[in-house]
């Protein structure tokens, strides 16, 4: 469906179980970024947990002026880049407002109202593409949800901003202490040398960090968080009807407003090995990347065919050739699909005495022998079967069900069109991957040594003095109170009917056989 506001909503009747999985996708993500103010849309998307002008206080009219004076503040404490006493005053001062203004706070209401709507898996994330909130509800608790759901994407109050700071600071460090994030960092500077991939990481830089804007944020809610560019994406035990009606009336008054265009910069050609070298505690290894096309194209399908020719962890190439004949202590592959561009990583890790040079001859010749087609005919036939069962098999899941609508709302095919890609698969010939191969795993591309010993350019995040804040967590919401007590229908539970549910035959020896047909 599509709301007149442009909202777009997915749903999907599946009766396994009284619940239904919920994904709120907004088509923005790292990559809309401001060059200047990286990890916004990541930091955000720790703010809509924070409330609304309804949820989450307990006295608007006093909190307000107070988290204007923060916001403020922040702005000026970004200009002081060059003057750190004056910062620190500032800093001072911030952290002093922001224990008046959390006098009013009720922190993590948005978590307590999901709760008593017993909804699990409460949680979000941000990628490059989007950013996605998810919660598995009761499914006689969809008007609860939707009314918090409506609220928060109407409107997001940035409270508690300086104490969230500390945990994605954490998040940042635990990056920079992580030497896989670093390599795959390493890897997309090298792939994506314009484009956001790889100019920008989506938890952002320790100078933006440390620099955050509140107005810049509040900016980037009022571009992207607009119901035409954002879908409701469920799967469960619904009715289409009543879920659609229910949905019009809470989101279908949010106004729409025109999302800023994006123009994806454009990379040249690499036309020799791009190597960066990295120092880590880990083991040593060698990653690989190769550009692609975006998703949606014919050619990121065939990439996606060629990763299972090299790894499917019984019969690929990498499979056979390097791990079972142990010339490799461990190697893989896997893909990164984006809507603008995609990429192919391989990753081994050397033997005791093996040079990471000879691990990159490993890989590159695993590619050279799909360029040729040196691998059995049957391969790519049994990969499409696999593939086929493990699609079946997942939409037994209304996660997966969900989040196939997040997927195609995310790189902007028509759901029809989505679905022909996955049938497309399986029209995947040897002399089409032979092709693609030849073209796409040329001699340029990204090579990162990983080695072992003390990382030279190491930092960390300095966390400020951060005052404890009162949380309020016994008080309510005149907004909480008012979904809570929000009429809730009956589950009626479902009964095996022995006469109805289990089939009966009799063998010629008078044996009775019972049976049920598996509906999936």
């Amino acid at each position: 469906y599509t709301l007149d506001n442009g909202l777009t909503v997915y749903l999907s009747d599946y009766k396994d179980a009284p619940r239904i999985q919920t994904y709120l996708a907004v088509r923005a993500g790292s990559k809309n970024d401001p060059h200047d103010a990286t990890g916004l849309a990541h930091y955000l998307e720790h703010m809509v947990f924070k409330g609304t002008s309804r949820l989450g206080t307990q006295n608007w009219a006093a909190e307000k002026p107070e988290l204007h004076k923060i916001e403020a503040l922040y702005e000026q404490y970004r200009s002081q880049r060059n003057d750190p006493a004056a910062r620190k005053r500032t800093y001072h001062q911030i952290d002093s407002i922001s224990s008046v203004a959390a006098k009013y706070a009720v922190a993590n209401e948005y978590d307590k109202a999901m709760g008593a709507i017993g909804s699990k898996g409460s949680n979000a994330y941000t990628s490059v593409e989007q950013t996605l909130y998810q919660e598995d509800i009761p499914s006689n608790q969809l008007e609860k949800w939707a009314a918090v759901q409506a609220e928060r994407l109407g409107e997001m109050v940035p409270r508690l901003f300086h104490t969230e700071l500390e945990a994605v600071y954490e998040e940042k460090n635990r990056t920079l202490d992580n030497d896989f994030s670093k390599e795959f960092q390493a890897l997309n500077r090298s792939l994506y040398q314009k484009h956001e991939y790889g100019t920008q990481t989506t938890i952002g830089t320790i100078e933006h960090l440390q620099n955050p804007s509140i107005t810049e944020i509040k900016k980037y809610f009022g571009q992207y968080y607009v119901p035409n560019n954002v879908a409701l994406c469920l799967s469960g035990d619904l009715d289409y009807d009543q879920t659609i009606r229910l949905i019009d009336r809470y989101f279908g008054q949010l106004p729409t407003k025109p999302v800023p265009a994006y123009t994806p910069a454009q990379e040249a050609p690499l036309t020799a090995p791009v190597k960066t070298d990295i120092m880590g505690p880990d083991a040593e290894n060698v990653m690989l990347g190769f550009r692609f096309p975006g998703t949606t194209t014919r050619e990121a399908l065939v990439l996606r065919m060629i990763d299972k020719i090299l790894t499917n962890g019984q019969a690929g190439l990498v499979d056979l050739n390097l791990n079972q004949q142990q010339k490799v202590l461990q190697a893989a592959t896997f893909t990164d699909l984006n809507n603008d561009y995609s990429s192919h990583i391989l990753y081994a890790t050397p033997r005791q005495g093996q040079k990471l040079e000879q691990v990159r001859d490993l890989l590159l010749a695993q590619l050279d022998k799909v360029k040729q087609g040196d691998f059995p005919d049957w391969l790519i036939p049994a990969i499409i079967n696999n593939e086929q069962l493990q699609r079946t098999r997942s939409y037994e899941s209304n996660e997966a069900r969900a989040g196939a609508f997040v997927a195609a709302f995310v790189a902007r095919p028509d759901w029809k069109d989505y679905l022909k890609q996955i049938d497309d698969f399986s029209t995947i010939t040897k002399e089409e991957v032979m092709r693609v191969a030849r073209q796409y795993y040329g001699p340029g591309y990204a090579l990162v040594y990983k080695r072992t010993g003390k990382d030279p350019n190491s930092v960390k995040v300095v966390k400020p003095a951060i005052t404890p804040v009162p949380v309020n967590r016994e008080a309510a919401s005149g907004f909480y109170k008012e979904v809570t007590s929000l009429p809730t229908p009956e589950l009626q539970p479902v009964f095996v009917d022995y006469k109805k549910d289990i089939q009966e035959v009799k063998l010629a020896s008078g044996v009775p056989v019972y049976y049920t047909r598996n509906q999936e």
